[in-house]
């Protein structure tokens, strides 16, 4: 399982371009679909701890799914911290060896009309991985279904569109968008 892990998230880590909510999609992919190594309601509670928790979100997911997945295959919780450890350093690894490798080369080059191209292709795909992860994410174990609980289903489409509309328009802090919401979703889901 560790191998797995390690495997999976140096995958991640070197195809995950566009930080880390873009590579959420990939993730869940990964350890949802491919390995079952949890489900996607468990996945999108390691994505609302990761929003909240201090660093990087992709860095966040991959040290909490490292841990969930040891422990849901039957581990003990301390060798959920070992699992923790493989996903996040192999998370990292290949974006701090092509940094090292490139970062020269990029900054002495980067007015050229090669790196440009490159990074003008890459801007769309980043966009278009940040719209996998929401359209991932808006399943019915989050959003409720209308037609078994029509409640929790306009609750969450309240919260996401007051959610939007309250960073798109007024520009408020995430961390409060995510308070704000974690306090209503108790008030109103009980």
């Amino acid at each position: 399982m560790f191998v797995q892990l390690i495997v999976t998230f140096f995958i991640i880590g070197l195809f995950g371009f566009g930080g880390g909510a873009a590579m959420i999609s990939l993730i869940q992919g990964e350890v949802v679909s491919h390995y079952g190594w949890m489900t996607v309601a468990e996945f999108t509670d390691v994505v609302a701890v990761s929003q909240v928790t201090p660093g990087p979100i992709g860095i966040n997911v991959a040290t909490y799914v490292g841990y969930t997945a040891v422990v849901n295959a039957g581990y003990a919780p301390w060798v959920g911290v070992i699992g923790s450890a493989c996903a996040t350093l192999a998370m990292v690894t290949p974006s701090i060896t092509i940094m090292a490798g490139i970062s020269v080369f990029i900054l002495k080059h980067r007015e050229h009309w090669i790196v440009k191209s490159i990074f003008s292709g890459l801007r769309p795909a980043v966009v278009g991985l940040l719209a996998a992860a929401v359209l991932v994410l808006m399943q019915e174990e989050n959003f409720g279904n209308p037609h078994t609980d029509l409640h929790r289903f306009v609750m969450s489409l309240v919260l996401y569109m007051g959610t939007f509309f309250a960073y798109y328009r007024y520009r408020l802090n995430p961390i409060l968008l995510v308070a704000i919401s974690g306090l209503l979703g108790a008030l109103c889901y009980r």
